[in-house]
């Protein structure tokens, strides 16, 4: 499991794709698949851990991130031929050395961050699952589609909610901090702000006037032990995005805790969001206004079961798992072949389901 390196997997407080990529290799873990994580050094997992980069770079300012991902990237696949499957969740960088991946690799694509980087993508053997419909690229061919599960055990439901919305993210225009504020004010109730300042400027100009610690309170980034408490305390999510999300963990990480959530409808939002169930699907700031009103008297045990459905790790790691004995059971180039009898890797294809009954080393 090629985990990214820009925080502790799992992370302590930001960190989506190291959290997706810690639930998934312990889920793993747990169903008795031999896995090695490569990750930081100070990583915490289940799995046998195989580390070059010492802490997250994003967490050390005196760490170069694109020296560290390719140190990183070069230590794995170096020892990508004793294994049976690779599993990159480390975005492009790994598949630009796919000449060097001396086993079937997989790639959750967590998201594009332009069409700059489809090269890499289009040059490599890697299958490649999406993690919502919407965020297929058709440049590309994918293996599956796989939405994120989440830890519900850790997203405690909540039946009796406060007053506030919540809006969880990254401080940045993508995620509409500023729309949320505007909506909130409208609505007439206070509003809850978690997540890193990403964008500075805008954090400075359109979010921190509004700070007043009475109606707008900002909490900055808020740990996994927080996380349920706050979400869990508020009368819905706001997510008025003006990006197209991919996925969007903290919609469904609300749900689990029985707030609904009000989103625009950008990206992967109809897909996790079931309208007039789990929340509602706005366009603008007074849709928002006027869908936050339907949303604070929705059935919140009905929320809640409908992530559970929906979301679970269980889920999450039972679609991998199929997702990676398809992958198995494809020919493989002729280049490979003789990678089959390498050292300490077992043979691929002699039964029927070769992930269940011969786990990754």
């Amino acid at each position: 499991m090629l985990a990214p390196i820009a925080w502790r997997t799992p992370p302590r407080h930001y960190g989506p794709w190291e959290s997706v990529t810690s639930l998934l290799t312990e889920g793993l873990v747990a169903r008795g698949v031999d896995v090695t994580l490569f990750a930081t050094a100070d990583s915490l997992t289940a799995a046998a851990l195989d580390a070059v980069s010492p802490r997250g770079y994003a967490e050390d300012p005196a760490m170069d991130g694109r020296v560290w991902e390719a140190i990183h990237v070069s230590h794995a696949l170096s020892r990508s031929a004793e294994f049976d499957l690779v599993h990159n969740q480390l975005d492009w960088l790994p598949l630009a050395f796919d000449e060097h991946v001396r086993a079937p690799m997989v790639t959750t694509i967590h998201g594009f961050s332009g069409p700059g980087i489809l090269p890499a993508y289009a040059r490599s053997r890697s299958a490649f699952v999406a993690i919502s419909d919407s965020d297929r690229s058709p440049e590309l061919d994918y293996i599956a589609t796989i939405h994120h599960g989440i830890d519900l055990d850790a997203l405690v439901f909540s039946s009796a909610a406060g007053e506030d919305l919540v809006a969880f993210g990254r401080v940045h225009p993508d995620k509409g901090t500023a729309d949320a504020i505007a909506i909130a004010r409208r609505a007439g109730r206070r509003l809850v702000i978690c997540g890193i300042v990403q964008d500075e400027r805008y954090f400075v100009e359109q979010v921190q006037p509004h700070i007043d610690g009475d109606r707008v309170v900002f909490r900055g980034s808020v740990g996994p032990q927080e996380r349920a408490a706050i979400l869990g305390s508020s009368a819905a999510l706001l997510h008025p995005i003006h990006f197209d999300e991919p996925f969007g963990l903290s919609v469904v990480e609300a749900m689990a805790c029985g707030t609904p959530v009000v989103a625009y409808q950008r990206g992967s939002m109809a897909e996790v969001v079931d309208a007039g169930v789990t929340g509602y699907l706005a366009h603008d700031v007074a849709s928002a206004v006027e869908a936050v009103a339907a949303a604070v008297v929705l059935d919140r045990s009905a929320v809640r079961a409908r992530a559970c459905a929906r979301f679970s790790v269980d889920r999450m790691v039972e679609d991998y798992i199929d997702t990676y004995e398809k992958l198995l059971a494809r020919p493989r180039p002729a280049v490979d072949q003789v990678l089959v009898s390498a050292p300490n890797t077992s043979a691929i294809g002699d039964q029927a389901s070769p992930i269940r009954a011969s786990p990754i080393p």
